[in-house]
């Protein structure tokens, strides 16, 4: 399959000129769906899980790296190792379950076995097979992923063996992990359990977009905006104060090489609460180990992409989202509860509550995001040229400021920031940067833009 010119047909990205387009074919052309398929699902670097979810020998779960199925498990060892779920015989799935604890699977077609490392342990009726000279020399094993490494207990995977190491990949958006992870005073992360699948009709990218707008916040969840000044006036607000006397309130962002991206928010009164600040004994343990610095990031609102399949919104609660796309037009959502092992029980009460509180279908916010999701799907049809979604920020010019990186220690590629309706857009450019270059066929490397 070829795209003709995809540079110049899907991107209209000239810096100098103060302008960022993406064509309205880049979420309908299924051409561009197949191509993002293979050469970006399925040619980098994709979350896959936690440690925490498999924490004993033979835990295994189940999930996908674009369309190919893949079983991630623990050997007998406790090795951790991730295998393409198709049994070797006729390629049926191997393991049809989302999770579990298993020494040995079985394929539910012809019976043949492998074992939590991936090993074939057994065919049905071998000795009666017939089969020909030198298939017992031939490697009947469960296929393992090209490249799989983990970063504090945050599993990724590739099925493309050129691909960086896992930790020049994430580049400074590590630190943005650390901020989450940092708050366990064992340094590790769990889900609460119940994670929830749901789906909605329109481009994955519009996912990827909406996890770095603050822009659309006040308008599209208007009515929990209303919700929250309710709360107010009525005394149920569990919100805090930052110790910021001398910060300017505002919102922020960091690009970084490789597609990844985080938005941030300064705010001397957080309206909403913060687990992290319920719990008074857990709040100074943490600064104790971290610093003031460190600690005021942490309070701060932080929403992590990390290109191509991973969001990490760190709020009131703490979400882990990741997106499958099913179509052109049709995108799979797994939210997960994400939590610091060794929180408080008051802390844990209180991240399950606002958890369910603003995310998911069933909670005040996601339902919205998904509506207009299916209308800008709806609305791409219209033959109207670019959009001019992509623009916000651009006219205070490329480079870092550094005042807030350097608090960090950090050295994005773009570092941008603005008042309390700022709603920069300018995150969005390095992954659709990186799109870009994937869809023509780049080698795997960490470039500035």
């Amino acid at each position: 399959m070829n795209i003709h010119h995809p540079r110049e047909r899907l991107i209209d990205d000239r810096p100098s000129d103060k302008a960022f387009h993406v064509s309205r074919d880049a979420f309908t052309d299924p051409d561009v769906f197949e191509l993002e398929m293979t050469r970006v699902f399925e040619a980098t670097w994709s979350f896959v899980g936690l440690e925490t979810q498999i924490p004993r020998p033979h835990d295994y779960i189940t999930t996908f790296i674009g369309r190919q199925p893949v079983l991630l498990m623990r050997d007998g060892e406790g090795r951790i190792g991730c295998f393409l779920n198709t049994c070797r015989h006729r390629a049926t799935m191997v393991c049809p379950f989302k999770r579990g604890r298993q020494k040995f699977h079985v394929c539910r077609y012809h019976g043949w076995a492998y074992d939590s490392a991936g090993r074939n342990t057994a065919v049905t009726d071998k000795a009666d097979g017939q089969y020909p000279a030198g298939f017992d020399q031939a490697d009947r094993n469960l296929l393992p992923v090209a490249r799989l490494e983990s970063y504090r207990g945050l599993i990724f995977a590739s099925l493309s063996a050129d691909v960086p190491s896992l930790y020049d990949y994430l580049d400074d958006a590590r630190t943005f992990i650390d901020l989450v992870a940092d708050q366990s005073p064992v340094g590790q992360l769990e889900f609460v359990p119940g994670d929830i699948t749901y789906t909605f009709d329109a481009n994955w990218k519009l996912q990827f977009e909406n996890g770095l707008d603050y822009y659309h916040f006040n308008s599209t969840h208007s009515s929990y905006v209303d919700i929250l000044a309710q709360r107010a006036r009525s005394g149920d607000a569990t919100g805090f104060t930052t110790e910021l006397a001398d910060e300017v309130e505002g919102q922020g962002s960091f690009n970084f090489r490789n597609g990844h991206a985080v938005n941030w928010s300064i705010k001397k009164q957080v309206r909403y609460g913060r687990a992290l600040a319920s719990d008074p004994a857990g709040l100074a343990e943490v600064r104790s180990r971290v610093g003031d610095i460190r600690l005021k990031w942490m309070l701060r609102q932080r929403n992590l992409t990390i290109f191509p399949n991973l969001q990490i919104i760190d709020i009131s609660s703490a979400q882990l989202r990741t997106w499958r796309p099913l179509a052109v037009d049709k995108t799979e959502m797994t939210s997960h509860c994400l939590a610091p092992v060794g929180e408080s029980a008051e802390a844990r009460r209180f991240r399950i509550r606002a958890y369910e509180d603003f995310f998911n279908p069933s909670g005040l916010a996601t339902s919205d995001d998904n509506v207009m999701y299916e209308f800008c799907q709806t609305g791409y049809a219209a033959r109207a040229g670019h959009t001019l979604g992509h623009l916000r920020g651009l006219d205070r010019g490329q480079g870092t400021r550094g005042d807030h990186a350097r608090e960090l220690g950090i050295a994005p590629i773009d570092d941008a920031f603005g008042g309390s309706g700022f709603g920069g857009e300018t995150n969005f450019h390095p992954g659709y940067r990186e799109w870009r270059r994937l869809l023509e066929g780049g080698a795997m490397e960490a470039a500035d833009a």
